[in-house]
């Protein structure tokens, strides 16, 4: 069984940090392209970035510069250090795998709150 599981959300004031986990199973890691995606209260889904499977990164221009995407593949876990947070960051945050010729996979978000 497939599994992507976000962890490390909470609740940070504006200005502060967070790094948010996505721990993977039930595929092998080193083959797939990983996704930061958010989706805030009433909003629709939005990717992040990317960390593509020999680690070249992709962001979206919002998140440039203030959050890093990394990945363990000893561990099977991808990162997102999310850093200078403002109250438009607040979203569940949740991570997907894709690989050539399969379907994607998506996890669980964890929810991730900027107050002002």
């Amino acid at each position: 069984e497939v599994q992507l599981q976000a962890s490390g959300g909470g609740l940070v004031q504006t200005g502060g940090s967070l790094r948010l986990s996505c721990a993977v199973s039930g595929v092998i890691f080193d083959d797939y392209g990983i996704g930061w995606f958010r989706q805030a209260p009433g909003k629709g889904s939005e990717g992040l970035g990317w960390i593509s499977n020999d680690g070249m990164t992709y962001y979206i221009d919002s998140v440039k510069g203030r959050f890093t995407i990394s990945r363990d593949n000893v561990k099977n876990t991808l990162y997102l250090q999310m850093n200078s947070l403002n109250v438009e960051d607040t979203a569940v945050y949740y991570c997907n795998a894709v690989t050539v010729g399969a379907a994607p996979y998506w996890g669980q978000g964890t929810l991730v709150t900027v107050s002002s």
